[in-house]
């Protein structure tokens, strides 16, 4: 049975349990979709990814990442947590302080900051754009924004690769005290071929300007502790609106708190209007994996 290297890792944590969890096979070669598909089912985990030899020019590494259900073309936290493992196993040195991988996304630049523990790695997400502008009394967002206090900008649906929901609460306090009717965000998941409700709302809180919640309606019904491309999409929204809380595009988000998690993702829209997100990576396990 041939032995890979396995590691499994917190994205968007400053302390591992903060983040959002990812298992990272590397040495990926001679693993079919059948078998890659087994595994990531078998971690239970929200991703999994496995790294292989870049195949395009100036490609540091290629990945693929899949859901316990299916092959994932782009997620933030996966793109993030491997290249932080891609860089521990020194498989891959930064260019200028940024790595290129190549995916079903294309080939995409992640930035490098620092170096161990206080690393952060950022990657420019694939472009979003508003598929459409919505009012709250629309039927088919109405029962599940039902009981939330709803903010200044209007709800719309975006598409970063996948597709959200993004509606402004009044308040922290609201988002936080939050209840999902998770049938109605099911339904709205279903309806829109969307994946679900991505509530945001301002905050007063020293570290982050933005605390989220990202209700997943579709396929499965969960909340996500921790997304860098949800939160990208939000990114994008808000550079479309003029509504950027930073004349420099940055800023922070807090996420994860009503599900146990305490993440923290660094947002960017650069002067190109790209969006770059990212965060800090923690190791939890390495070791090997062995599948026949």
């Amino acid at each position: 049975m041939m032995k890979r290297r396995y590691l499994q890792l917190d994205v968007f944590a400053g302390h591992p349990g903060d983040g959002n969890p990812l298992a990272v096979v590397l040495d990926a070669q001679g693993l079919d979709d059948v078998t890659m598909q087994a595994i990531a089912k078998w971690t239970r985990l929200p991703e999994t990814t496995f790294v292989f030899p870049p195949t395009q020019p100036g490609a540091s590494y290629r990945i693929r990442m899949f859901s316990p259900r299916r092959e994932v073309p782009f997620a933030g936290h996966p793109s993030v947590g491997t290249a932080h493992a891609v860089l521990e196993a020194g498989l891959a040195t930064p260019r200028d302080g940024l790595l290129m991988q190549e995916g079903i996304a294309g080939v995409l630049p992640l930035q490098v900051v620092g170096e161990g523990r206080t690393r952060t790695i950022a990657v420019r997400t694939p472009r979003a754009r508003v598929v459409e502008v919505a009012s709250a009394q629309d039927p088919r967002l109405a029962p599940a924004l039902r009981g939330l206090a709803l903010g200044a900008l209007p709800p719309a649906l975006m598409d970063g690769g996948r597709r959200w929901w993004l509606a402004e609460l009044a308040d922290e306090a609201a988002l936080r005290g939050a209840e999902p009717d998770w049938d109605a965000i099911a339904r709205l998941a279903q309806d829109t071929e969307s994946m679900g409700l991505f509530v945001y709302a301002r905050s007063t809180d020293p570290v982050y300007y933005y605390a989220v919640r990202a209700f997943v309606g579709a396929p499965a019904r969960f909340e996500d502790a921790a997304s860098g491309a949800a939160n990208a999409t939000l990114a994008a929204w808000l550079a479309s609106r003029d509504a950027l809380p930073s004349a420099d595009g940055r800023y922070r988000v807090s996420q994860g708190r009503e599900v146990g998690h305490d993440a923290i993702i660094d947002l960017r829209v650069d002067a190109d209007g790209e969006v770059w997100s990212g965060g800090r990576v923690c190791d939890v396990v390495s070791g090997e994996i062995g599948w026949e």
